[in-house]
């Protein structure tokens, strides 16, 4: 069975990711595996792993707010999201829709997107990390911090599908059918 992508909205899961406005790096009680960045080539050299070498540049700040601000764009209709997230199919635009509309009725519109500390990832090489501050242009307005994972794309970058599991609501298993009552 092939692997596809489903979204499932949540306003629950978008009105929880977007309510972690107290939310901050060093407020995080996650735990140690959770907080942890990914090692660095210097920590990986010193524990007898290397690092693989990098054949491209890491991607700028302004490359990865530009995925993310399209993203979040409500004038951008979903359909023309799709390349901006890893595996997305055409059922997925709404959910692009909805999380446009719900960082507008958050108070996060104007967005903007601080792109911060981008690094390899630990996971697969060739994906950059980068911690993301996601706030209003008001500076009085809601904000959250949010790790953020992001795939080489064409000529660009696109947001993982692992993170667009957690910040979009998205599950990559084809959700049950529900049952029916009674049984």
């Amino acid at each position: 069975m092939g692997r596809r992508l489903t979204a499932v909205v949540s306003a629950a899961a978008i009105t929880a990711a977007l309510g972690l406005s107290g939310c901050s790096h060093d407020g995080h009680d996650g735990s140690p595996e959770e907080t942890a960045p990914p090692p660095t080539a210097a920590q990986l050299t010193s524990t007898g792993l290397s690092a693989a070498p990098q054949t491209t540049p890491l991607p700028t700040p302004e490359a990865l707010s530009a995925v993310l601000s399209r993203l979040a764009d409500p004038a951008v209709p979903g359909a023309q999201k799709l390349n901006l997230v890893e595996g997305a199919a055409p059922d997925n635009a709404g959910v692009f829709d909805q999380f446009a509309s719900a960082l507008v009725n958050g108070g996060y519109a104007p967005v903007k997107f601080d792109v911060r500390d981008i690094r390899w990832s630990d996971r697969d090489p060739a994906d950059a990390v980068a911690d993301v501050n996601v706030s209003s242009t008001n500076s009085r307005g809601p904000r959250f911090s949010f790790p953020m994972e992001f795939k080489p794309y064409q000529a660009g970058w696109q947001l993982s599908a692992r993170t667009a599991e957690v910040l979009l609501a998205f599950r990559t298993e084809p959700a049950a059918p529900p049952t029916k009552p009674g049984r």
